[in-house]
C-alpha cells in the first residue's frame, strides 16, 4: 500500500496547475459512489477532458481462471470506464465539447494466451470507444483509444537480459515503448489538433501488432 501511495504522490506532482486530480479504488463491480459524485460535480463545472487509464491483470489459463478473477478485471477495466465516462458526459453535452481518451491494449486487438479476462476487457473497451464516439459526435465530443504494446516499467527493469531480448525480439522497432510514448498519443487525442479524429484506436506498440 505504501508503494501505491508513493506512486500516486509522484503522479500528482506531475499534474499541471489548473488540473483537478481525483483518485479512487476500483472494486469488484465498479468504483466508489463518492468518486462518481465528484466526477459529476466536476462535469457540471465544465470538465471537458477525461483519460481513462486504470487497468489490472489477474492472469491464468482460461481453464483455471476463477469467476472472481474474471469479474475483478472486467469490473475495473471495462465497467469502471463506463461508469466514469457516464458520470462526466452530461456536462460535456451541455457544453457541446469534450475529449474522451481510453487506454486499451494491443492484447485487446490480438489476444494473448493466459489473459482471456484482460484481453476481453480491453477488446470491450474498443467497442465502447467506437459506440460512444458515434453517440456523442453530434455534440462535438470525440472518443478515442490508445493501445499500448510492451512498455518499459519497473517490472520490466527486473527482467533478465535474456527475457528482455525475447520480448524486444517480437517488436519490429526492437525496443520497449516508454510512458512518454503513450502520453504523447493521449495528449494528441485530447488536443484541438485531433478535433476531426473520433472512434479511432491509436496503436502504440512499435509494430508488435499491425
Amino acid at each position: 500500500m505504501d508503494k501505491v501511495l508513493a506512486s500516486a504522490a509522484e503522479a500528482v506532482a506531475l499534474v499541471p496547475d489548473g488540473a483537478t486530480v481525483m483518485m479512487g479504488g476500483f472494486g469488484l463491480c465498479g468504483i466508489p459512489e463518492n468518486l462518481i459524485y465528484a466526477l459529476r460535480d466536476q462535469g457540471a463545472k465544465g470538465l471537458t477532458i477525461i483519460s481513462n487509464n486504470a487497468g489490472v491483470t489477474e492472469d491464468n489459463l482460461m481453464l483455471r481462471m476463477s469467476r472472481e478473477a474474471w469479474d475483478r478485471v472486467l469490473g475495473t477495466n471495462l465497467t469502471g470506464v463506463f461508469l466514469l465516462t457516464q458520470a462526466v458526459v452530461k456536462g460535456m453535452v451541455r457544453k457541446r465539447y469534450g475529449r474522451i481518451v481510453n487506454v486499451t491494449s494491443v492484447v485487446g486487438l490480438m489476444g494473448n494466451a493466459g489473459q482471456v479476462n484482460y484481453a476481453a476487457s480491453k477488446a470491450g473497451l474498443v467497442g465502447l470507444t467506437k459506440s460512444v464516439a458515434r453517440e456523442l459526435a453530434s455534440r462535438n465530443i470525440t472518443c478515442n483509444a490508445v493501445a499500448p504494446g510492451f512498455i518499459a516499467t519497473a517490472m520490466t527493469e527486473k527482467m533478465t537480459d535474456d527475457a528482455k531480448a525475447k520480448l524486444t525480439g517480437q517488436i519490429p522497432l526492437e525496443r520497449l515503448g516508454t510512458p512518454e510514448d503513450i502520453a504523447a498519443a493521449v495528449a494528441y487525442l485530447a488536443s484541438e489538433e485531433a478535433s476531426y479524429v473520433t472512434g479511432t484506436v491509436v496503436n502504440v506498440s512499435g509494430g508488435l501488432y499491425m
